[in-house]
């Protein structure tokens, strides 16, 4: 992994990458307004390579994320954005048969995709679809998961052995402009309850939506850009896939030095300038890790900042190198409120 290296020369987390996907919400913009520095650093970052844009939000089409994103500057076309949707239809393909009649529980994204490919949409238990297929849309209520349910409990009974149930996604929580708000995965939850069976998923963190991705720009040496460790980063470590976690979204130093081994990223950065610039060695030291003027190292039960330098994320890295070597729970070390800062 990119924090520890062998190299004793500093290289951009962009060198020999052939493809860049990156996440939107937390990466490329917050609200309705890009991020600081994302628009250029993604446009210069295709020189070379792909760009591609994975979401794992069903509610639109990729045309309609495709114009959200040049409008805000991002030079894409609709093949660019990979959706959770569009990796949902690999797993229903593999289930049922073409042309085959599918519930769905949610809104344009998952409507769009189906079409596309020769099926048929019902919004109805009574017209004893082959399949459910559910994402988030935000007017999905009562009445969309209770048909599903009752599709899914085919004689009124849960039964493990019915008709192919696929989620778009298992995010507990989405951010919206007021906040954040419950996501496709408490919406999913409720028709588990209900019919007492999983779904198969076809968006982060699962490998669908990444195998998608690396069908979709031919990508051999891929990096994932994202802001959760939980759904970008995990996802990534699953599909073998190099990471980076940017510090502009939802995970912050706190998440980081806490992170298990499946949820640690290759490199660490402030925003997407960082994928042009030389990633700092990451050097162990006799009793801890140096990043550039920082040192941490650990004492017993202490992560002690044994030179803070002149840059915070070099501290954070040397921080994580450290933590993560150490094979402790972050729960069993006193960690320096400094850190989490």
């Amino acid at each position: 992994m990119g924090l520890f290296r062998t190299r004793t020369e500093a290289a951009a987390p962009l060198e020999g990458v052939d493809a860049v996907l990156a996440d939107l919400d937390g990466v490329v913009y917050r609200g309705a307004e890009a991020i600081p520095y994302a628009v250029d650093s993604l446009n210069r970052a295709k020189s070379g390579r792909a760009v591609g844009y994975i979401t794992n939000n069903a509610s639109r089409s990729d045309a309609s994320v495709a114009r959200h994103l040049a409008e805000l500057g991002l030079a894409v076309e609709a093949a660019d954005v990979v959706t959770s949707p569009q990796a949902a239809m690999h797993l229903l393909a593999e289930r049922v048969p073409a042309g085959a009649l599918v519930l769905v529980v949610g809104g344009e994204g998952i409507v769009t995709e189906l079409e596309r490919r020769g099926f048929r949409v019902t919004r109805s238990a009574d017209d004893d679809p082959a399949a459910v297929v559910q994402g988030f849309a935000p007017d999905v209520g009562w009445t969309q998961l209770a048909e599903a349910a009752f599709a899914l409990n085919k004689g009124g009974f849960a039964d493990e052995s019915g008709i192919p149930w696929i989620a778009t996604n298992m995010d507990w929580t989405i951010p919206v402009a007021r906040g954040i708000a419950p996501g496709n995965g408490t919406l999913v939850s409720a028709v588990h309850t209900a019919v007492g069976r999983f779904p198969v998923v076809a968006g982060k963190p699962e490998t669908p939506i990444f195998d998608e991705a690396r069908r979709r720009f031919g990508a051999e040496r891929p990096l994932v850009v994202g802001d959760r460790l939980d759904t970008d980063i995990l996802g990534a470590n699953r599909a073998g896939m190099a990471s980076a976690v940017v510090l502009t979204g939802i995970d912050r130093a706190k998440q980081l030095l806490a992170a298990e081994a499946s949820h640690r990223p290759d490199f660490i950065l402030r925003d997407l300038r960082g994928l042009h610039e030389p990633y700092p060695v990451v050097e162990r030291i006799r009793d801890g890790f140096r990043v550039g003027r920082s040192k941490v190292r650990i004492d017993g039960a202490d992560v002690l900042i044994a030179a803070e330098g002149d840059d915070e994320l070099d501290l954070l890295r040397a921080a994580c190198a450290s933590i993560w070597e150490s094979g402790r729970p972050i729960h069993a070390l006193q960690v320096p409120a400094q850190l989490y800062s």
